[in-house]
């Protein structure tokens, strides 16, 4: 005996971890099955004592029927059908009948496993509705319009955008800013701002640069804008306003220079000039001639515009008639009358200087003619 219980100890001892684990399981599985049974036989001899209460109440419910014509058979089998859908444990049965020991239910999904399938799923479907959109002739579609123009047309500003009809509407709603920077490569523009509205609806907002003056070749006009640049078209002389300041050179250094100087300058003394022209002296080589609307004069070396030229408001009063106000060097003025005398004594001294040097051309001319007569009279006398 001894011996066989070591036998069947060392045969214990020897099962493996997954032996021990098996026969766990199968211990188990019968206890339920054992359970099972017993609840089987239970919800049988329920049953079997429902059945017979039922048989009675049909045969209380048919001799009731018999004496009462009026309430048909019918009524009967529907309140037993209705009390036994109604009774808790037909219902039990009838799931225990679903789930049957050979179909184990199905597993529920845990909901960290649904959360990460949609973090997945969604924008899956998302890229794939984006993907559609570009496809589309949708995703182009833009309505542009142009404002704050008037010396510029709509299509020239669309233009130096560089805005196409091809281009993506999303595209140029993420890169606004690098479009309205474009429109500034026009001359006119002086700053632009693109504005977006749902769905596909964009602005364009303009301010152009204002016109100060317009330069004078012939009879052609030409705008100079405020930005120092002069206009390559010129415009119709019936569009030119009541007012305005006229200038007779145009060369680009020179024009930007004379824009800023004047953008110091109040607008009382602006309004007030009617022509600039250049009228360089020795000793000045940018001086500028300023005819005012009241025909005064103001000479002012362009260099030094913006310094000497609000003078001119505080000398204004002073002057009793047209004067010219020197501020070539330093600042005086005289009269229109003594300058037009001075130029024409200055006009008189310099025709005399030039018939005097036309009168020693001559007679140098002569004396050149005489001399070659003698030699010419000696070299035949020689021969």
């Amino acid at each position: 005996m001894s011996k066989d219980k070591n036998k069947e100890s060392n045969q214990k001892q020897e099962l493996s971890e997954w032996q021990k684990r098996n026969q766990e399981y199968l211990k188990k599985k019968a206890e339920e099955e054992a359970a099972l049974a017993e609840e089987k036989e239970k919800e049988k001899q329920a049953r079997m004592g429902k059945n017979s209460k039922s048989l009675e109440e049909s045969k209380k419910s048919s001799s009731d029927s018999d004496q009462n014509e009026t309430v048909p058979d019918e009524e009967s089998s529907e309140k037993e059908e209705k009390s036994k859908k109604d009774d808790p444990k037909v219902k039990e049965e009838k799931e225990k009948k679903k789930e049957e020991p050979g179909k184990p239910a199905k597993p529920k999904i845990a909901p960290v496993h649904i959360w990460r399938a949609m973090s997945i799923l969604v924008p899956s479907v998302l890229v794939l509705l984006f993907s559609v959109y570009l496809l589309t002739p949708l995703s182009t579609i833009k309505n542009i319009e142009v404002k704050g123009n008037s010396n510029t047309q709509a299509d020239d500003i669309k233009q130096a955008s560089g805005i196409q009809d091809s281009d993506y509407t999303l595209a140029l709603l993420l890169d606004k800013e690098t479009y309205a920077e474009r429109i500034k490569s026009n001359h006119w523009i002086e700053s632009a701002k693109i504005d977006y509205q749902f769905p596909t609806n964009f602005t364009i907002e303009v301010k152009e640069f204002d016109i100060v003056g317009y330069y004078v070749s012939g009879e052609e006009y030409y705008p100079i804008l405020s930005s120092g640049t002069v206009e390559s078209t010129p415009v119709n002389r019936l569009n030119l306003p009541e007012t305005y300041l006229t200038v007779t050179f145009n060369d680009e250094q020179q024009v930007k220079e004379l824009i800023t100087g004047l953008s110091t300058i109040s607008e009382d003394i602006k309004s007030q000039i009617q022509k600039i022209e250049l009228a360089p002296s020795k000793a000045t080589a940018d001086l500028l001639k300023i005819t005012m609307l009241d025909t005064d004069e103001i000479l002012v070396p362009l260099s030094e515009l913006s310094k000497k030229l609000p003078y001119y408001s505080k000398i204004k009063p002073q002057l009793t008639e047209p004067s010219v106000v020197d501020m070539e060097a330093g600042a005086y003025s005289y009269t229109i009358a003594d300058k037009l005398i001075e130029e024409a004594e200055e006009k008189a001294k310099q025709e005399a200087k030039e018939a005097e040097k036309k009168k020693q051309e001559e007679e140098k001319k002569k004396q050149e003619e005489q001399g070659n007569q003698s030699q010419t009279s000696q070299q035949s006398q020689s021969r």
